[in-house]
């Protein structure tokens, strides 16, 4: 390369280095601006030389001008191949190698905080300001290299940067979810069991709202939709249908929120829980995503088909013991032996905020809403976290819980000021996650403040409102997802007639053959399906009249039988029961009385 064309390069770099100086003075508006070096000034252009009034600016211009002025000044033609030459060189670097360049990568010289990556677990950093105080804790990106005031001589004056520089001590201090939980200390212990509730606090709707955002590409934003059974109840009924998350169950909020929170070293180990419900089957399926490794220990008595589940979703599933309570004891044992992380469900502010995030979605769902009815009993976290963010949007929106009437655990706990513990369920594969007692005083504190009401329902109501969905929403749901509209079948609300009210339809994990039986004994219970037990003559005959009222009735035949051993009426009889089904109770009424007018002796069996 010649002599001229080294030189324009030079020259080419002291004007690249002197719109940089040019450009932080203008960005920081300095107090005292940084001067160039006297290497690096432009000359004004000569007088002889016609060059644009905004092109002589002296040494304050910007590069364009100074692309002018070099375009102007003697030896035009080895400045423009130098120039050629130079942006070929650049335009050929590889990333690589742009990078290893000082100069261009220098942050004292560019910093665009836009353009940080942030990574997926970013750290808390306590930052100690030497001159100006403390700062406030932050996120904190990929760290930039140090600035080395030894590197500054060779481009300005250091007597100008003496007091300007501040300079920060950085000390990474634990992680980001903290600031955000206030609940979540995850430090691995002896026994391998982190305690969620050990710093349990009051969540705030910052917490939730930060949970929505992390979780928001992991779990469904399931439909607020309006229902049919609004004209049924007189109310405007709007269906929250969490039961289409991808395991049928609202639990996958709090879940995942949780799993993501769990440091990496965590997350390598794995995580084990003992349970046979919705909490267990959300953890096998988002750890499996996660890539963390994840057991599950269930009672021999647990259905085959939700163990089936629970492999299917990717979780080793072990079977052990008769008793949950053995499952558990199992399950802490594997923990503490092989370092696994024991999760259980508790009423911790991650757990929490991350089911309170359905309570935003159905504030955005639904405008105007005046009240919103979610499942209770001893697992209150759903209706406690979405009673935080549903008061903290609009504090006149009245939020319920419902539970059950022959274990009204939230109900008690309220009273005493303490969650009870000697609330025992006897039918807890029909109610599910509801029956549970109640599993910490953070949910039970935030219930006791911001929920409005709490309800009890019969056995009864949760089958009818069963049916109700099945029938008018197509929607399969188990006790745990039917116990809120329960309480408007109950008619224990009427204060809600005419109001816009939200219901949560939380859970559809329900075996197909207690499905069945719940259908059956639902229909049992509207009087839609009856049996009745009659004495005729033993020849077809009599039969035939029988099926004839029926027929003219439009009452469609189920199982229709016949004895004739066990009965006491006379030899030549028979003893006939009918099960049929009819439209509702009024039907009902009407085919029994057409029956007594044809057979005064039949029996009505009554439910």
């Amino acid at each position: 390369m010649s002599p001229s064309i080294i030189q324009a390069l030079t020259q080419i770099d002291k004007d690249r280095l002197a719109s940089k100086i040019i450009s932080l003075n203008s960005r920081n508006r300095l107090s005292k601006p940084l001067p160039l070096p006297h290497s690096c000034r432009i000359a004004a252009p000569s007088k002889s030389t016609a060059l644009p009034t905004q092109a002589v600016q002296g040494w304050q211009c910007p590069w364009a001008s100074v692309s002018l002025l070099l375009c102007f000044a003697p030896g035009i033609t080895m400045n423009f191949a130098a120039q050629l030459i130079y942006s070929r060189v650049l335009k050929n670097r590889t990333p690589r190698d742009r990078y290893r360049e000082d100069e261009d990568y220098d942050p004292f010289w560019q910093r665009d905080d836009s353009k940080v990556k942030k990574r997926d677990a970013p750290a808390l950093c306590d930052l100690r300001l030497c001159k100006d105080g403390p700062i406030r804790n932050g996120h904190i990106g990929q760290r930039p290299p140090p600035i080395n005031p030894e590197r500054l001589k060779d481009f300005v004056e250091e007597d100008y940067l003496n007091g300007d520089v501040k300079t920060w001590e950085m000390k990474i201090v634990s992680r980001n979810e903290e600031l955000l939980g206030d609940a979540l200390s995850l430090v691995p212990q002896s026994s391998s069991r982190i305690s969620l509730s050990s710093h349990n606090k009051l969540i705030r709707f910052e917490d939730i709202s930060a949970a929505a955002f992390k979780i928001q590409s992991g779990v469904q934003k399931t439909p607020c939709m309006y229902s049919r059974l609004s004209k049924l109840y007189g109310v405007d009924i709007y269906l929250k249908k969490e039961f289409l998350q991808y395991t049928g169950s609202v639990k996958e909020r709090g879940v995942l929120y949780l799993l993501t929170s769990l440091p990496q070293d965590q997350q390598r180990k794995g995580v084990i829980v003992a349970s046979d419900g919705n909490f267990s089957m959300a953890v096998a399926y988002h750890a499996s995503e996660l890539r963390i490794p994840v057991f599950v220990i269930m009672s021999t008595s647990t259905s085959p088909a939700r163990v089936k589940t629970c492999r299917e979703y990717g979780a080793m599933v072990i079977s052990y013991g008769t008793t949950a309570k053995d499952s558990q004891m199992h399950a802490r044992r594997l923990a503490q032996e092989n370092g696994y992380l024991y999760l259980e469900e508790e009423d911790s502010a991650v757990y929490l905020s991350g089911l309170g995030t359905m309570g935003l979605e159905m504030y955005e769902q639904v405008p105007k809403l005046d009240a919103v009815i979610f499942p209770a009993g001893g697992h209150c976290g759903l209706l406690a976290g979405s009673a935080a963010a549903l008061k903290h949007l609009n504090p006149r929106i009245s939020v319920i819980g419902v539970e059950s009437e022959s274990f009204p655990v939230l109900q008690q706990s309220l009273k005493a000021g303490h969650p009870a513990e000697d609330q025992a369920c006897n039918n807890h594969h029909f109610y599910g996650d509801v029956s549970g007692l109640c599993f910490g005083s953070n949910s039970l504190q935030l219930t006791g403040k911001l929920v409005d009401k709490v309800v009890a329902v019969s056995e009864e109501d949760v089958l009818i409102s069963m049916l109700r969905l099945l029938e008018y929403e197509r929607a399969t749901v188990d006790a745990e997802g039917a116990i809120g509209l329960a309480a408007l079948v109950a008619g224990k609300l009427p204060e809600l007639k005419g109001k816009r009210v939200a219901i949560a339809i939380c859970s559809g994990n329900v075996d197909l053959h207690l499905l069945q039986r719940c259908i059956a004994r639902a229909l049992t219970l509207e009087s839609r399906v009856c049996r009745f037990s009659l004495v005729i003559s033993d020849s077809p005959a009599d039969v035939s009249k029988l099926l004839e009222v029926l027929a003219r009735e439009e009452a469609r035949v189920l199982d229709i039988r016949q004895e004739r051993t066990f009965v006491t009426s006379e030899l030549f009889t028979v003893e006939v029961t009918c099960t049929v089904e009819t439209r509702d109770k009024i039907h009902t009424a009407q085919l029994r009385n057409a029956l007594l007018e044809r057979y005064p002796t039949a029996a009505w069996t009554e439910r």
